[in-house]
């Protein structure tokens, strides 16, 4: 498969699968919810099961009537119920992918998470990925995780890397780069991170990861500028060449995902992983866009059985 560099490859690509993924929405009742539906509708990326609360029935009912033929609707009581009906949807295998809509992440979570009923495998780990299309890299760039995990374990970080680099590779990257983030190159025991990245460096070696370049300690600057590397006389696959960056807690990656958007005129994605489908849990500060790209990222993360 061809590397995708940009979100507008990644949502030609699906369109020219010809497989619309069917997404349970919890509490579709938000405009940008509703942009993002009427236009992956129009895009043919998906078909809709319109899960929401009796309060507003109504929203769904138009959308549906807009679009009768690639959405259904399912009403539930409260927006807790209307959550829980979505992950059971997405359990018995009439869904692909789960997004969120007006609901808080919280509520969401909680049906996610459910013991025996939600949708997280005992044993797995919980994470995110976002991906962003900056301007001035000349590739789209992985990172995790802004938004689950405040200090991750060793285990962690060994479940997170495995789920990004297999969405890496859906989206052409055969060799995924992953670059260690910390604010230098140095190990340090008073920064237990770079004890953990010395720990994976070696088990990604050994293949515990598959075909990945991995390097760190290293800051993000060096990880996406070589100019900055051969300064620092590094010389490493993923130095000014990073297609996935791990940080070393929620509070950086989430600033980094804030900058970007920001300060740095990227086009946004991102989703969770270690689920048995993609969840789509966008911020309420994220545009439609990256809404839209969100679900795009969770399709294409979808297609394995394909």
């Amino acid at each position: 498969m061809e590397m995708i560099r940009t979100l507008t490859q990644l949502v030609n690509s699906l369109r020219s699968r010809g497989i619309r993924r069917r997404v349970a929405v919890v509490c579709p009742n938000d405009p940008h919810t509703e942009y993002v539906i009427m236009r992956s509708l129009r895009e043919e990326l998906a078909e809709y099961l319109l899960v929401t609360d009796s309060d507003h029935l109504h929203i769904a009912q138009r959308l549906h009537a807009a679009s009768p033929d690639f959405t259904r609707v399912y009403e539930a009581g409260s927006m807790d119920e209307a959550a829980a009906l979505a992950v059971s949807l997405v359990r018995r295998g009439e869904a692909d992918i789960l997004m969120k809509g007006l609901i808080n992440t919280d509520n969401l979570l909680r049906a996610v998470l459910k013991k025996e009923v939600g949708l997280l495998p005992v044993g797995n780990v919980l994470s995110h990925i976002s991906v962003a299309q900056i301007p001035l890299y000349h590739k789209l760039l992985f990172f995790s995780d802004a938004a689950v995990i405040p200090r991750p374990s060793l285990e962690q970080y060994r479940a997170m890397i495995r789920n990004d680099v297999e969405i890496c590779r859906k989206l052409g990257h055969n060799e995924p780069r992953v670059a260690l983030i910390h604010c230098s190159e140095k190990v340090n025991e008073k920064f237990p991170h770079t004890l953990s990245y010395v720990a994976l460096k070696e088990e990604a070696s050994q293949g515990l990861f598959g075909s990945v370049f991995m390097d760190g300690p290293m800051d993000a600057k060096t990880a996406c500028d070589s100019h900055s590397g051969e300064i620092k006389g590094l010389t490493s696959p993923v130095v000014g060449n990073a297609d996935l960056m791990i940080f070393p807690n929620l509070e950086s990656g989430n600033t980094f995902y804030k900058t970007l958007s920001l300060f740095g005129d990227a086009n946004m994605a991102g989703m969770l992983t270690g689920t048995i489908a993609p969840v789509v849990v966008p911020s309420r500060s994220d545009s439609g866009n990256s809404k839209f790209y969100s679900l795009a990222l969770a399709c294409m993360a979808s297609t394995q059985n394909d």
